[in-house]
């Protein structure tokens, strides 16, 4: 198996980790510590092309394959970009912006990937509800067909960018009974009739993303902005969540490079009792074990872009171990490069301290780490 990249990704990690330490780095930290996303991030983003990644050249995009994408995340939280504008990007470019293009009409792509890649438009996906998180077909919100519109009812919970969304891919269900085959998908703008969003919670991380409840209240949907076909998103969630699995875990993948280069640096500078810390077999196994882990979660999900770009549209047992062992094992990472900075891991000005609160959310968003082992238990 080739684990190589071709030099033109290399180059272009190269640019974008070069891109990001400059112009976007600066601006994290003051949005972190104030809960605000920043639209001169976002812009800065779109720059570089990055909100349309994978989106093909003709509809405003890049045409990047997914080991790409992976390499661009990951290069993103290498250079210290906040965790928070990275889950806002990738849930704007993943799970709408390329849903919408995988699964849309020529119509809808017209309409909407153009203002997505470009960043001339937000994009959130709503899926999770207060009574279906991980059991995605036990969607609550229903889609009735009157007329020439479809009338949704019900609401969404932790929606990644839904306070400054103009679109919405959302997940419905047309008829109960049938549980996943009747999981249905829309495409909602913010102006439609009946649609609202909650003020954005207080989240202990990846506080630059703004995430919030969704409200369908009798929302009327014109017909042609059903997504796919009826009975067909419960498909479309799995295929979405891959990207979930590989390219929205890479940024980190970059974070915990960065906390290794750090703590590394540190443990060089930082004496007590008259010599290095690094000097200590206490710390230099956190290293080892921080090496270690951030090696064995890039080869899990690299492999899982590679089997995406190969044309295995869904790799479950794969995409479940790379979600499970970062989800886990990133936490443990984040927690050592705390313990090794000490006293002042525990405080803002560090950036261990940021990526410990952004890295708890690997365990629970997109499937928590429980719902992954039972899905790798049933392939056992």
């Amino acid at each position: 198996m080739d684990f190589g990249f071709t030099e033109e990704q290399l180059m272009f990690r190269d640019t974008v980790y070069r891109f990001a330490k400059n112009n976007i780095v600066p601006m994290c930290k003051e949005a972190d510590l104030k809960s605000e996303f920043s639209f001169d991030i976002w812009k800065k983003l779109g720059e570089m092309g990055l909100l349309g990644l994978p989106i093909p050249v003709e509809y405003g995009g890049q045409g990047a394959d997914v080991v790409t994408c992976c390499l661009a995340s990951e290069a993103l939280g290498h250079a210290g970009v906040d965790q928070g504008h990275l889950l806002s990007f990738g849930a704007h470019t993943y799970l709408c912006a390329d849903t919408i293009f995988k699964h849309g009409n020529e119509s809808q792509k017209r309409a909407y990937v153009p203002r997505l890649a470009s960043g001339e438009w937000t994009g959130c996906m709503g899926l999770t509800e207060p009574q279906a998180g991980s059991d995605a077909a036990s969607v609550q919100t229903t889609a009735v067909k009157k007329g020439d519109r479809w009338i949704l009812n019900g609401s969404k919970t932790f929606i990644t960018n839904a306070p400054i969304a103009d679109v919405c891919v959302v997940y419905t269900t047309i008829d109960r009974s049938k549980k996943h085959e009747g999981i249905t998908a829309f495409i909602v703008e913010k102006g439609f009739k009946g649609f609202s969003t909650g003020k954005p919670f207080d989240k202990m991380g990846c506080r630059a993303s703004m995430t919030s409840e969704v409200f369908f209240d009798d929302c009327e949907v014109p017909e042609e902005n059903l997504l796919g076909s009826e009975g067909g998103g419960f498909l479309m969630t799995h295929q979405t969540l891959e990207w979930d699995r590989s390219a929205l875990l890479a940024p980190y993948v970059g974070a915990l490079m960065r906390m290794l280069e750090l703590c590394t640096e540190y443990s060089i500078t930082r004496k007590q009792f008259d010599k290095p810390i690094k000097d200590f077999q206490a710390i230099q196994h956190k290293l080892a074990d921080m090496k270690i882990i951030t090696e064995i979660m890039r080869l899990a999900i690299y492999r899982v872009a590679a089997l995406k770009d190969a044309g295995h549209s869904i790799n479950h047992l794969q995409a479940s171990i790379a979600k499970a062992f970062a989800g886990d094992w990133g936490l443990k990472c984040a927690s050592e490069a705390v313990q090794i900075f000490g006293g002042y891991g525990y405080i803002h000005e560090y950036p261990v301290e940021w990526f410990f609160r952004d890295a708890k959310i690997a365990q629970i968003g997109g499937g928590t780490s429980e719902i992954q082992r039972l899905i790798i238990s049933r392939f056992i």
